[in-house]
Order: structure tokens, then sequence, then C-alpha cells
């Protein structure tokens, strides 16, 4: 019986129970995909990223939800991974900045580890920014999102981004407006199947304020109901902001998880891609055992 090394990490987070919960096990190379996503399913929670040798990068990362669908780019699930190896101790000192190399899907993309004020923080490139075509009708959009169709703004438009994955950018009015959404999953479902997104990035966005947003992330394609902190959607909204000319400069930080309970800060700089930043807390170590 093989016993793995298994935990779970906040991410984004700077105290335990905040942020992103996920699930990581370390030594994955000889588990089947079917006893990936067994595993993923007995974490249950939103991620599940499985860490791996590569003859390509440093290490390779597989991560599943809960109900056993792949998901790729550099989120929380790749930070996370990072950070619980660190923890772990297996990256050796970092006491300077060190940069490793990362294999997820068929992309090689650099991570950054470093020690500020004696905490472990991570920075990781994601692709250039990719678009699609925008949304022409919201009105099926605000229905499945429980809003009125005036509350989703027209600049920018309701927009597919991709840095990694792909996500449907939707600006509400203001913060108010995000915490009232109040999804149905089977409608919401049919509106990103008109479009080339994966989940849905509603957010809030002020230009006197040009510096933060706020957000929440919905993901009915990979049976996510609400994610907490979620880089894949964090880092294609800076840039979209930024082609968009909403954006000034370029860093933009994003509060996510706080209707759930579960607050999280997204620091993102365009580096001119997006570089998405963050620490985590390992809040469970052990093993987990696989016949």
């Amino acid at each position: 019986m093989a016993e793995l090394p298994a935990g779970i990490i906040d991410v984004f987070a700077d105290v335990p129970l905040t942020g992103n919960p996920l699930a990581v096990v370390q030594g994955a190379d000889a588990l089947t995909e079917s006893e990936m996503r067994r595993i993923a399913g007995e974490f249950n929670q939103a991620e599940t990223t499985f860490i791996m040798q590569s003859t390509r990068a440093d290490r390779k990362l597989r991560s599943f939800t809960a109900i056993g669908a792949e998901v790729f780019g550099a989120g929380h699930n790749a930070l996370g991974a990072w950070l619980w190896l660190a923890e772990h101790g297996d990256l050796g000192s970092l006491a300077t900045s060190r940069t490793f190399t990362q294999e997820i899907g068929s992309d090689v993309l650099p991570v950054t580890l470093e020690t500020i004020d004696g905490r472990i923080r991570g920075r990781m490139r994601q692709a250039q920014l990719q678009l699609s075509e925008p949304l022409c009708d919201v009105a099926p959009l605000a229905h499945a999102l429980g809003l009125d169709a005036a509350d989703i703004l027209s600049e920018p438009q309701a927009r597919p981004a991709d840095t990694g994955a792909a996500h449907l950018m939707v600006r509400v009015q203001e913060a108010q407006t995000v915490d009232k959404a109040r999804p149905n999953a089977t409608e919401l479902l049919a509106v990103l199947k008109t479009t080339a997104a994966e989940g849905c990035y509603v957010y809030a966005f002020d230009l006197a304020a040009p510096e933060k947003a706020y957000a929440r992330f919905f993901n009915p394609t990979v049976g996510l109901w609400e994610d907490a902190a979620t880089g894949t959607a964090a880092g294609p909204l800076a840039a979209y902001l930024a082609a968009t000319g909403h954006l000034k400069g370029d860093r933009l930080t994003i509060e996510q998880g706080t209707k759930m309970g579960r607050r999280s800060m997204l620091h993102i700089a365009l580096t001119p891609d997006p570089e998405i930043s963050g620490s985590g807390v390992v809040v469970l170590r052990g093993t987990i055992r696989v016949s």
C-alpha cells in the first residue's frame, strides 16, 4: 500500500482558514488519472493538485476539481503546490529569490519564490492575454446571475479573457452588486457554452480607485459553484482592464471570497504579461494511503 505526503494549504492567505484551500498530493507519479480523480473527490476541495517529476521542468502539476474535471492554467492550484513544497523544505533555502519551472498541460511556466518579512511568497507568470468575441446580449447572462441587465456595464464589454484558462469577465455596478449575484448553475452553464469561456468572473471596478477590484467566481463547467480565489481569472482581468485602457498603471489587487467568508487578496503585476503573487498557510499535513 502506497503512502504519499498530502495535506491542505490555504492559498492567497496570511492566516489560517482564509484564502482558498487547496489539497496537495506529493510523489504522485505512479498514480493513474482515475486514482487522481478519485482522490480529488475524497478531498472534496475546489481543486486538488498532484505533484510529479518532469523531464521538461522542475516539477509537473496536474489539478482536478472535486467532480474529477481537470483544470489548467497557473492559478491557486499551482501557486499553492509550490508554497507547499517550500514550506515542506523540499526546495532548499529561499533566503534569496529563486525561480523554478512548472509543467502544466502543454505549457512550461516560471514560478518565483522568495522570503519577505519571514513569509514565503510566490510569483507566477501567466501567458499572454487572448480575447474572444464579446457577449452581444447580456440579458440571458444577467438572468442567469440573478441580476438585472442594467447591472452589467458595457465598458469594458462582458468578454472571455484567457491567460491560461478562458473565463468570462463581467463588470457590474459596484461591490454590492457583485455580492447580490445569485447564479442559477444550469442557466449560467448554458450561457457559457455560447462563449469560449469556462467560468464567470463577476467584478466591480471603480475608475476612481483603479488599483483594486472586488470579485466573485462561478464555474459550473467543472462543477465549481463558487471559488474563493481564482488566479486564472485574476490574471486575465488585470490584462483585460489594461488592454481596454481602464487600468492605470501596471498593478491590480483583487479581493475575492469575502462573500464566502474566505477573504482572499490576489496581487497582479503586468510585466507585461500577468504575474500573480501571494502567500499561503499549511493547515493540514499528513499522508494519504492508496492501494
